[in-house]
């Protein structure tokens, strides 16, 4: 027999309770849908009671006790609404109101920011006490990420973040007491990735990604520009969150229709671009392979944080990178070259827009090594939270919005597309049109018995897989999450193929998704992609004929190479802007 889960009896104001021993008064009230308020506290990260909103008092103690913290015991009597609870609660959030300087207007956490919510909530006075933080800067990581001083809360998560998720120890805690500050290291052997982990588990906006709203509202006011958007596989999941709209088969057609509202001249979805990427890493895959190339393992490149990590960090990895360009960029080439042509537009009018679950995407857009005739293929990047800000901005409800079910350009992509959100998903869909492509038509049945590779999904931090197609013998691995590097790249040459994300769970988990993001959640997101492709007519990239017919166009032009393929470099760190 297992051990016998222990519960005990409590009080939480005047309510008897059974519950089990060991969880917290916070969780407990939570379960029982009593309300206690909390800014400090993430499920995924270490339990650090900084805020102190959480008060509660406790029958026969002396203090208060934070909620967070305090685990209940029999016999407990909780108050959560006191007379000394809502004193102290109070002042709190007041004083921590004293070290966040308020800019509501331009935030994109205006319309979902849990710090005013509580000061609506308990009717308080946010300007009671002297700003305290006017004078702190605002540190800028490339053109991504920021850590802005003057609204920090002390909270601390954006450090354990980057320090115990990510494992980097990019920020670091400086001074103590009231002069306390979250800066970059000044090692310079440490540098940011832009994975924007930080700002994914601050609760108030102090880290952020930067924000490219205002640059996009006047882009869509100049007629002169033919404003078009692609948006990734996980935004059709994700931006849901953000208007209490579940996820459902119509998801994407109201995302076109939103777009659409917001001005934008055509929509896009990245997985075509996906399974563009698919092709053309599976073929580089293949000729490796076929050619006993010494550059394997073949690593994936389409996770920026990722490719800034090997530059930085590991610059000996750099060969084996795979050469595919990544989905959005994919996807931009294509539509200032072969879209442009079909419509018979000028590519230079063309003004190219993504939607991204993922702050270092917005580094990876204006990588000068990227650029088709002098142009970006994507020209300004949107994380989730910065569409979802912008939508709520101009009144754009997602859960009432009617759908538009045929108004994508291109097409919509395969299922193989779809699970690229999703930690293993990028490995799966290359495999699948490997898998074909090794076998070849003689082989075509037995090729197409292998549609899904279930070995390397799920939130495991290192996933692997032996495989044998077409009588080679391949060993793959799967890392989710960049904190999780370190067990694997001592043996890295002993496999075939290595799939990396930075954000643990991938895309779904990505740095621009909207809060609160946590582990529970992420593996909801990432069912709703596996359902989207196992209910997909086409679910390998290799069978969407869109794709084939852009890719022969390419290859007739003379463009496929600067169009499809990119290079990397070493990078040393770089100072950070102020």
């Amino acid at each position: 027999m297992g051990d016998l889960v222990q519960k005990v009896k409590i009080k939480i104001d005047g309510k008897s309770l059974t519950v089990l021993a060991g969880k917290t008064i916070f969780d407990v009230a939570k379960d029982n849908n009593i309300f206690i308020p909390s800014l400090c506290l993430h499920p995924d990260l270490e339990v650090k009671a900084n805020c102190r909103v959480c008060v509660v008092e406790i029958s026969g103690r002396a203090k208060l006790m934070t909620a967070c913290s305090t685990k209940v015991e029999a016999g407990m009597e909780i108050f959560t609404d006191s007379p000394r609870v809502i004193a102290a609660r109070n002042l709190n959030i007041e004083m921590i109101f004293a070290q966040h300087i308020e800019k509501c207007p331009s935030c994109s956490y205006r319309f979902n920011c849990a710090l005013l919510d509580l000061a609506r909530r308990y009717k308080l006075k946010i300007n009671r006490f002297p700003e305290r933080k006017s004078d702190r800067i605002t540190y800028k990581f490339a053109n991504a990420v920021e850590i802005d001083g003057s609204q920090c809360i002390d909270c601390r998560n954006c450090v354990e973040a980057c320090s115990k998720i990510q494992k980097i120890n990019f920020l670091e805690v400086r001074g103590q007491g009231i002069n306390r500050e979250i800066v970059p290291t000044d090692n310079k052997d440490i540098d940011c990735i832009y994975c924007g982990q930080c700002a994914l588990h601050c609760p108030v906006n102090s880290a952020a990604e930067q924000e490219s709203i205002g640059e996009l509202e006047k882009v869509l006011a100049d007629k002169k520009k033919i404003v078009v958007v692609q948006f990734a596989p996980s935004v059709r999941v994700t931006i849901g969150e953000e208007f209490s709209s579940p996820y459902d088969e119509k998801s994407s057609a109201r995302l076109v229709a939103a777009l659409k509202e917001l001005g934008f001249d055509y929509v896009f979805d990245v997985n075509f671009g996906a399974d563009m990427t698919t092709m053309i890493e599976a073929q580089e895959l293949i000729e490796r392979l076929k050619n006993n190339s010494k550059k394997m393992p073949l690593i994936t490149s389409c996770c920026p944080a990722w490719v800034k990590y090997v530059e930085f960090y590991h610059p000996e990895l750099i060969p084996n990178l795979t050469s595919a360009r990544s989905p959005q960029i994919h996807l931009g080439g294509v539509i200032k070259t072969y879209w442009a042509k079909q419509k018979n537009i000028d590519s230079r009018k063309i003004f190219t827009v993504s939607i991204m679950p993922c702050t270092a995407k917005k580094f990876e857009a204006h990588r000068e090594e990227l650029r088709i005739n002098g142009m970006y293929p994507v020209d300004l990047v949107l994380t989730t939270r910065e569409l979802a800000f912008l939508m709520k901005k101009n009144r754009i409800n997602l859960a009432e919005i009617k759908p538009q079910d045929n108004n994508l350009e291109l097409n919509s992509g395969s299922g193989a597309a779809v699970i690229y959100g999703s930690s293993g998903g990028v490995m799966e869909s290359a495999l699948r049109t490997a898998y074909s492509m090794l076998c070849g038509d003689k082989n075509a049945k037995i090729c197409e018995s292998r549609l899904e590779f279930n070995e390397v999904r799920g939130a495991a931090e290192i996933k692997e897989m032996e495989v044998d197609i077409a009588g080679r013998h391949l060993r793959v691995a799967v890392v989710n999450g960049i904190g999780a590097i370190d067990k694997i790249l001592p043996e890295i040459k002993k496999y075939d193929y290595v799939e990396v994300m930075a954000c643990p769970g991938g895309c779904i988990g990505g740095g621009g998704q909207p809060l609160p993001t946590t582990t529970a959640i992420i593996k909801k997101r990432s069912a709703a992609l596996y359902a989207t492709d196992k209910n997909k007519k086409i679910r390998k990239a290799h069978e969407n004929t869109e794709v084939l017919n852009a890719l022969t166009w390419l290859e007739e032009k003379k463009l496929s190479h600067n169009v499809l393929h990119t290079t990397y470099i070493k990078r040393r760190a770089k100072k950070n802007k102020k």
